[in-house]
């Protein structure tokens, strides 16, 4: 890391939204000129500042100073503090009202716009509004360089402080020397590892209250990253020791106690052993089972279906239905809440069409939802009616970073009388919630999906545990169609998840499997695959049709290498293209790159899948989002590359709610942990014309009698089952 102090010569690049700016610096020691790169919330021409950073080599700009601590030197000398002033660092001072300054003041000059501003008013000039502004903009400008350097002492990069900055302003050091954790509570994009790396340096104890308490909140959402609602008290103790590096157990439980009592957490015992829910879990779960009861009991007047009516329906939809298909369509006339749920080739499309003619020819308002962008522009499609993310539905409103509401509600609920919600498997417990809240009085909610698909990514199973309660009425379509069963993909997915072997490479099919063994082997047959022999056998395009699905993250065929060896193959560097290194990623233009957590901020969600468009110097990076009727433009700064990763390669589970052309998937031993039935099924249910399976068949054989699905702490079933077991309706 080198150190250099200068004069900024000139500000040629500076975003107003995150403070990355491009400077020109005059060093004092040589008087070269550079190029520095970084984060300053605020700087002017003429500012001395001591740098420090590392040299990095921009392709097309050369080598510049990537800053990662800075300071404002003050100016000592009178001719330094006259340059100082009238850089126009100082609202209300330009170079004239500088030298009147100089000349008045001398050396106390800077002492005088702290300390006793109103000496100004001697000034010819400068009357009380105007010595006001100058006054505010000198302590504005202290306080930023005070937080800067407060933060820095502690290892905070100016990204991060600029943040804090944003968040807190003059109060940041009161809150940071109060109680660093609560960054990780309010400030968007800082979690508990770093404001816990902040406290401990700051002094904090290992085993204050504040470090015990967040670490326990940390604890509870990291577990509903893998799923769960609530973590039962011991389990939740033994991993916060882990995290926290403490022994004494007593200490958790009256942190824990504590937080029961701010509310921030809720205690449940349950057959005798106490559950721990972040209280917004908590209450969502109450309120989903609360909610499904009363549309299942309160829901609207049974409305009239008849042969004739669902022969009309048959001839205006040009369809004919199933038995299961009509059971379907009666049982949703006559239920405020129904659940429908099948295999690919069973005919939920066709449902859901001749459901939409039916309400529709009832005069009853109809709204199609589904939880992420492509699943609801391919409902749309699949229909022929408009279709909307649940987020659109709910017509969402993103405040401070991070925070959001949705402006469907409780108070303001939806119009419509009817919802139909498709991939309802992905909806997880706070979704419901907002989604159940939202709607008005005697509406009707039909939930449709695979519940034998992976559940959601968030919190909870709540298809899985409605169908479980056995209180919500459910039609199950088991059918698959004369059409689909010309398709091995549908008849080996069915196969699968009954626990039979699937259909190997059957001539003229969709289906095949290639017996590699070594798993370097099976990479370099992968890579052969997507970019020459699918192209050449099918003529699909590897960039548009294919998509590499594999069940691990790590690994020789897991996503992170798989993605970095299909980039270098379909993507390579080219003096045409712009990149941006990020970390251990390297970004380019014409990527295909998936959202990797929410921003409401920027309107894209979890699992959004897009292509980068353009990339700029400053690490700016575009990026088009295919949604349901146009492809929306998402512009990320430099830090915010954290949200996206490459999408050559996907896990199963980021891969839901998504269709693709071609599927091709890796299947070996070394994968033992995450050889499931359900999350083999969920892959090869995302292929629509061609899957190839490259492995053993010793791993697929294991997968398909693995079902055994990864348990989720969850209460919803039993809830729903207490509600009508109560059946409490005021």
């Amino acid at each position: 890391m080198v150190e250099m102090e200068g004069t900024v010569e000139r500000i040629s690049y500076h975003n107003e939204e995150n403070c990355f700016t491009v400077v020109r610096v005059s060093i004092k020691e040589n008087n070269d000129i550079v190029t520095a790169v970084g984060y300053f919330p605020s700087l002017e021409v003429g500012e001395v500042l001591k740098l420090r950073g590392n040299w990095v080599m921009h392709k097309d700009y050369g080598y510049q100073l990537k800053v990662e601590y800075y300071e404002t030197v003050m100016p000592a000398g009178i001719k330094d503090i006259e340059n100082y002033l009238a850089s126009g660092v100082i609202r209300g001072i330009g170079p004239v009202t500088a030298k009147k300054i100089v000349e008045k003041f001398g050396e106390r000059s800077l002492e005088v716009l702290g300390e006793s501003p109103d000496e100004l008013l001697e000034l010819e000039g400068i009357g009380e509004k105007r010595k006001e502004m100058i006054a505010e903009s000198f302590r504005e400008q202290q306080e930023t360089r005070a937080i800067m350097l407060f933060l820095q002492q502690y290892g905070i990069g100016p990204g991060v402080a600029v943040k804090v900055y944003k968040k807190y302003r003059e109060k940041s050091i009161e809150v940071l020397k109060e109680n660093p954790y609560r960054l990780a509570d309010e400030v968007y994009g800082i979690g508990f590892k770093t404001a816990d790396k902040i406290a401990l340096k700051m002094g904090m104890a290992e085993n204050s209250t504040e470090r015990l308490s967040s670490g326990l909140k940390y604890t509870l959402l990291n577990a509903a990253e893998d799923g769960h609602v609530f973590l039962p008290k011991q389990e939740l103790i033994h991993k916060a020791k882990d995290l926290l590096e403490i022994e004494d157990e007593s200490l958790l439980e009256q942190s824990l106690r504590a937080l029961a009592e701010k509310e921030d957490v809720v205690i449940e015992k349950t057959w005798g052993r106490e559950e721990i829910y972040l209280a917004g879990f908590y209450l969502s779960e109450k309120a989903v089972a609360r909610r499904l009861f009363l549309l299942a009991v309160m829901g609207d007047k049974p409305l009239k279906i008849s042969a004739e009516h669902i022969d009309r329906i048959e001839k205006k939809c040009s369809i004919k239905l199933a038995k299961r298909q009509r059971e379907a369509l009666e049982a949703a006339a006559s239920s405020g809440v129904l659940v429908i749920t099948g295999g690919p080739g069973t005919g939920k499309t066709t449902t859901v069409k001749s459901l939409i003619e039916f309400f529709q020819g009832q005069k009853l308002k109809v709204a199609l939802a589904a939880p992420t962008g492509r699943a609801a522009k391919r409902m749309a499609e699949a229909t022929g009616q408009e279709a909307k993310t649940i987020h659109r539905l709910l017509e969402y409103k993103a405040y401070e970073e991070g925070s959001m509401a949705f402006g469907k509600n409780q108070d303001e609920p939806l119009d419509e009388d009817v919802i139909i919600v498709d991939e309802t498997s992905m909806v997880d417990i706070i979704l419901m919630h907002h989604l159940l809240s939202a709607l008005k009085p005697g509406a009707r909610l039909i939930l449709v999906g695979d519940k034998d698909q992976l559940p959601s990514v968030g919190p909870g199973s709540v298809l899985r545990e409605v169908i479980a309660s056995g209180k919500v009425p459910v039609v199950v379509l088991d059918e698959i169609f004369r059409q689909a069963r010309e398709s091995m993909i549908v008849v080996n997915a069915h196969r699968i998840n009954q626990g039979f072997f699937p259909y190997l490479n059957v001539k003229g099919k969709d289906f095949f499997f290639e017996q590699v063994i070594p798993p370097e082997e099976i990479l370099n047959t992968v890579l052969a695959l997507v970019k020459t022999r699918l192209p050449g056998y099918a003529g699909l395009d590897p960039m548009e049709d294919i998509q590499v699905i594999t069940p691990m993250k790590r690994g020789i065929v897991g996503v992170m290498n798989l993605n970095e060896k299909l980039q270098q193959l379909l993507n390579p560097p080219d003096t045409g293209k712009k990149e941006w290194r990020f970390r251990s990623l390297t970004f380019r233009e014409g990527d295909r790159v998936m959202q990797i957590k929410n921003n409401y901020d920027k309107e894209v969600f979890n699992g959004d899948l897009g292509r980068i468009i353009k990339i700029d110097e400053e690490g700016r990076v575009l990026v088009a989002f295919d949604e349901p009727g146009q492809a929306r433009e998402v512009v990320y700064q430099a830090q915010d590359l954290e949200e996206l990763s490459l999408a050559y390669a996907l896990s199963v589970h980021k891969s839901q709610g998504n269709e693709f052309s071609a599927v091709v998937m890796p299947i070996t031993t070394q994968h033992y942990v995450m050889l499931q039935r359900n999350l083999l099924y969920t892959a090869i249910t995302r292929a629509k014309k061609l899957l190839v399976l490259v492995g053993t068949k010793q791993a697929l054989s294991i997968a398909i009698h693995n079902n055994r699905a990864l348990m989720r702490y969850s209460r919803l079933a039993d809830r729903i089952v207490e509600e009508f077991k109560g059946a409490r309706l005021v």
